[in-house]
């Protein structure tokens, strides 16, 4: 288990290795929570479809919000020639 020190704005870097296994990038919410003498994060439930909550991770790099449904309709509609 790697050791890390606190920095002055009392962060901590996560090492890249266990943010790539969590898939905890830039934007991603996390839970933290005091268990006994123990800082717990984890990843909070979610709620919803996993795309709208991947979507609104994003969201800051977005230039407007996105209607995620209406994307699919329109594209499974051109493939399948449905309109």
């Amino acid at each position: 288990m790697p050791r890390k020190r606190i920095d002055p704005k009392g962060q901590i870097l996560i090492p890249k290795p266990i943010r790539d296994a969590l898939g905890l990038h830039p934007g991603v919410e996390v839970m933290i929570e005091v268990r006994g003498d123990e800082v717990v994060i984890t990843k909070p439930k979610i709620e919803g479809s996993y795309t709208e909550y991947y979507i609104s991770t994003r969201s800051p790099k977005l230039k407007k919000p996105v209607d995620l449904k209406k994307i699919i309709l329109e594209e499974v509609s051109e493939d399948y020639g449905l309109h």
